[in-house]
């Protein structure tokens, strides 16, 4: 079990026995608002989640989205990691919290050492974020971390345009793939 750990933070996978923090988190008003609806109604659908979306990853990949705890008292807080999205050409950075962490500097400290991992363990260059254009503190949260605005893109099932970040330039090819 992957386990990073920083000043205040330890990120390692998750377990089936976090279904009741990924209900918490996924059914909490900013996720659902800016990251959308999972459909995790009960503990059942997020122990389902746990096992079909976000484990299976660990070994698909050799990475995933990881549970943050914080230090001081073994709190499980949020989640941040790499993610391999469909239609999406490089593996992208994650994050969320539930809301009474937001705004402490969990959320940077957590994914500057995911970046970190991911540039100097995984050798993944580069790291793509996706983002909704009203998630301001996403936004500020990103480009502290290096990445720079690309431009809006239509993704998946939603309609609606949202930001594509990357800490590299995106090539023309790169975007005209991702552009529906």
């Amino acid at each position: 079990m992957l386990i990073i750990t920083t000043q205040r933070l330890t990120l390692r996978e998750f377990t089936l026995e976090d279904a009741e923090f990924i209900y918490q988190l996924m059914n909490s008003p900013l996720y659902l608002k800016f990251i959308g609806d999972r459909n995790i109604k009960n503990r059942v659908d997020a122990k389902t989640f746990l096992s079909t979306k976000l484990i299976p990853s660990y070994q698909l990949h050799g990475y995933g989205l990881y549970a943050v705890i914080r230090n001081q008292d073994d709190c499980l807080i949020g989640m941040c990691g790499l993610v391999n999205r469909d239609g999406l050409e490089h593996t992208d950075i994650g994050f969320g919290f539930l809301p009474q962490y937001i705004g402490m500097g969990y959320g940077y400290e957590s994914a500057r050492a995911v970046t970190h991992y991911a540039n100097e363990t995984l050798s993944l260059s580069p790291i793509w974020a996706i983002t909704h254009p009203q998630n301001t503190a996403s936004i500020k949260l990103l480009i502290k971390l290096g990445l720079l605005y690309q431009q809006h893109i239509l993704w998946g099932d939603d309609q609606e345009p949202i930001l594509l970040m990357s800490t590299h330039e995106v090539s023309s090819g790169e975007m005209n793939s991702l552009v529906k």
